[in-house]
């Protein structure tokens, strides 16, 4: 019995990536100074940027919304997608729900060597979007990782300070692009409901197996995962693991929340939408199949956030 908890102690890196390889070695590295600033004789690139917390729709809406902008290409901002492999865990968009839109810095990097710090990150998506506007297309950046979002936004970035670190100061609001933001925001009580049947989603389509296979393949090869389930101690040992996973996307919520909060009371101009209706009815649908009304109408959805989105962007993409 006591060879189980290794098995679940695989969980607790859900909110802490492992240490990446950079896939593509063509893209640069930010070297030890990143304060680079916009000159403002240059026109600023528009970008798109949609944030929120984790499970709030951002993957979801940048989809819907690429449908209604001109030659959209997403850059992923999750610092978990930002890693090959563990799909279910870290609710990378399948390639066939993409509907065909480019995505950049999505599992373009392998958990060997270090972890990717903000800095790295803004030299690599500054690249993205320097590529993507040079061909006349829409960078939309899409991710919770408000740090990073940070860091490639500012005119002015110092990789050692952290702004969202308690008493480290004020966060800039002098940006180096032309910034349309999108805030999909959810009632807590609606997005700490969904997160949760979330995980428990996430376990039927197979993250126990997936975590083992990552962290510990000799653990599925020798069958203990299939048996995990099997009597009364290792029920409870996961039930425990589940409630664990929970807790821990629920802070990550929380502090994803109290970072955008921190950016918009520094003057970033964060058009909040609100998905709260939308999440209800997909609450609601999931719960109680018998509900047919508001639950089971298609339009909840595009009306309550795409619709209000892409007034926002269009009126942003016109100016």
């Amino acid at each position: 019995m006591t060879m189980m908890k290794p098995v679940f102690s695989s969980f607790q890196p859900l909110f802490s990536p492992p240490l990446p390889l950079l896939r593509h070695p063509r893209w640069p590295w930010m070297n030890s100074s990143t304060t680079h600033h916009h000159h403002s004789n240059q026109p600023k690139a528009k970008l798109v940027v949609i944030m929120g917390a984790t499970g709030a729709g951002k993957s979801r809406l940048s989809i819907d919304l690429s449908a209604h902008l001109p030659r959209p290409q997403i850059i992923n901002s999750d610092k978990m997608q930002l890693y090959n492999g563990l799909d279910i865990t870290t609710n990378k968009i399948p390639p066939d729900e993409r509907k065909g839109v480019r995505h950049f810095l999505l599992g373009d990097f392998d958990s060997i060597d270090a972890d990717v710090e903000p800095s790295q990150y803004r030299s690599t998506a500054a690249f993205n979007v320097a590529e993507i506007a040079s061909h006349g297309d829409l960078p939309v950046v899409v991710g919770g990782s408000n740090s990073f979002i940070h860091a490639l936004l500012v005119d002015t970035f110092d990789p050692e300070v952290d702004v969202f670190a308690a008493g480290s100061g004020s966060v800039s609001h002098v940006l180096r692009y032309d910034c349309c933001f999108i805030w999909v925001d959810v009632a807590w009580s609606v997005l700490r409901d969904y997160l949760c049947q979330r995980v428990d989603e996430m376990l039927y389509s197979g993250m126990l197996e997936e975590l083992a296979r990552f962290y510990d393949p000799a653990k599925v090869e020798n069958g203990l995962v299939p048996q995990l389930g099997s009597d009364t101690a290792r029920r409870e040992a996961y039930e425990e693991a589940v409630r664990d996973i929970k807790d821990n996307t629920c802070r990550l919520a929380k502090r994803q929340i109290g970072k955008i909060m921190k950016l918009r009371a520094a003057g970033w101009d964060l058009t909040r939408i609100d998905a709260t209706v939308a999440f209800r009815a997909v609450m609601t649908k999931e719960n109680e199949k018998k509900n047919e009304s508001e639950s089971d109408s298609p339009d909840v959805w595009e009306r309550e956030v795409v619709e209000p989105s892409v007034e926002v962007v269009k009126k942003f993409l016109e100016e």
